[in-house]
């Protein structure tokens, strides 16, 4: 398989990249900080909501669902415009957006006013995943990619770690219409961001709009028929994928390009991203599960219990970076996997056991996953052209939080239903069976992934680089 290379950093940018990229590494790990902070502030407070506007809590859910929604749409359609068009004029428009969204939400008064916040927040914050994705491609060459990765995962995880504190702060003291206020900082951003972002700008040819529409409809009917438990729409998400599909075989300049695809390399790295990143949903969704009915913790203690881990990913983050880029994604693929099949093994076994040691299992958990991250999004940067960074990109994004979004829904069907006994002979507390049997079904799925797709992280350095100076 060929693997495609981006071009070197100094034959794009000029002497002067490896300056901008420092800063603007620094600068998105800041903004997504923010944007992270803003897509699960609300979680906290729709009781809240539901009590002002007197609507049931399915219907102030919409509060978190739009912008997740919206989120993941807007992730792929922005990288698919930065392709063809300047990444500082789109990063302009998707914060002034998000400024906007953050404006109405702190001065709605009216439900519908805290939904157009919410969408305008999403529409504008969308940028930056595809942001997170296109700047190491664009800025870093290969060997100092995964250091860039890293910072950008400590963003994340910083902002995993700071939204429940300071949701419950804001919350606590002021009225939950504050929690617009946080992104306003976003905009803080902007001025560097049109300083340093380069002038660089693709061939603008025609956007296929209606391939890009067939995509969302995709997205949408899914997500809405995971929400929903709809057939009919689970059949209409399937009819759009069609369409899809044969949109991008049949338009002249499709939206996004069959022959991406064709790429084996980038297409097994997407499979195996879908795998990785829907069990890894487990953490962020079943573990404050379990310690709400099996360890009767309160909604404070189950935020409290969560921050360690967030914390202690945030401070490896860029150490997971600098791995990949000294020892390889291989190894720091490796490293993610033993890590992760320890902790579900080890949730699976000590499920029912202390609250405070499944809090602790939990560090390996989020650390793994997000050296898993690291290392995936770097070893597909690696495969796409330069003409396909940005579309490609944000189509690993997009199915992984598709992934996340179908394998929660999964997951909740799953503990509804119970578990009438243990898979695991280790587990001692019956009331958790159902969490021990998940953990012991993802650390199984974990150890096939590491048995048949690790080929696929057989890395070449000098060939890598070879390509970087052809190119």
């Amino acid at each position: 398989m060929n693997t495609h290379s981006t071009p070197s950093q100094a034959t794009v940018h000029g002497p002067s990249s490896s300056q901008a990229g420092e800063k603007l590494i620094r600068i998105l790990a800041f903004t997504l900080i923010l944007s992270s902070m803003s897509a699960t502030m609300f979680n906290i407070v729709l009781s809240r909501i539901s009590e002002q506007f007197e609507l049931s809590f399915s219907q102030v859910s919409w509060v978190s669902a739009i912008y997740s929604l919206i989120y993941a749409i807007g992730s792929v359609l922005y990288g698919k415009l930065a392709d063809s068009y300047r990444l500082k004029d789109l990063m302009t428009f998707g914060l002034v957006l998000f400024f906007a969204g953050s404006m109405v939400g702190l001065a709605a008064q009216e439900y519908w006013m805290v939904l157009l916040g919410r969408i305008l927040q999403a529409a504008g914050a969308s940028a930056i995943p595809a942001a997170a994705m296109i700047i190491p491609v664009r800025y870093f060459p290969a060997e100092k990619r995964g250091r860039a990765l890293g910072i950008s995962a400590t963003g994340l995880a910083l902002g995993g770690a700071l939204g429940p504190v300071v949701s419950a702060l804001i919350a606590g003291s002021l009225h939950w219409r504050w929690l617009f206020c946080v992104p306003l900082l976003v905009l803080l951003t902007l001025p560097s961001y049109r300083k340093y972002l380069g002038d660089e700008k693709g061939p603008g040819g025609k956007i296929d709009w209606l391939g890009g529409a067939l995509l969302a409809a995709t997205v949408a009917l899914l997500l809405l028929a995971v929400t929903q438990s709809s057939w009919p729409l689970a059949g209409g998400s399937l009819l759009a994928f069609l369409l899809f599909a044969l949109r991008i075989r049949t338009a002249a300049v499709p939206f996004v390009q069959a022959r991406l695809f064709r790429n084996k390399r980038y297409s097994a790295g997407l499979a195996m991203a879908v795998v990785i990143m829907g069990t890894g949903y487990t953490l962020p969704f079943l573990t404050p599960q379990l310690l709400s009915d099996v360890h009767r913790l309160d909604p404070g203690w189950i935020g409290l219990a969560m921050v360690p881990a967030a914390a202690v990913s945030a401070m490896l983050g860029r150490r997971g970076g600098k791995l990949a880029d000294a020892k390889g994604n291989s190894y720091l693929f490796h490293l993610a996997s033993f890590s992760l099949l320890l902790c579900f093994a080890l949730l699976s076994t000590l499920a029912g056991a202390s609250a405070w040691l499944v809090a602790a299992i939990l560090i390996l958990g989020n650390v793994g996953q997000m050296f898993m991250q690291i290392s995936l999004s770097n070893a597909i940067s690696q495969t796409l052209p330069k003409d396909q960074a940005g579309v490609g990109m944000g189509l690993m994004t997009l199915l992984n939080f598709l992934a996340g979004a179908v394998s929660t829904g999964v997951y909740g069907r799953i503990v509804d239903q119970g578990a009438a006994s243990g898979w695991n002979p280790l587990n001692s507390t019956p009331s958790a069976n159902v969490y021990s049997n998940l953990y012991l079904t993802i650390a199984a799925v974990h150890l096939v992934v590491l048995l048949f797709f690790r080929a696929g992280f057989r890395e070449k350095r000098a060939a890598v680089a070879a390509a970087d100076v052809r190119s």
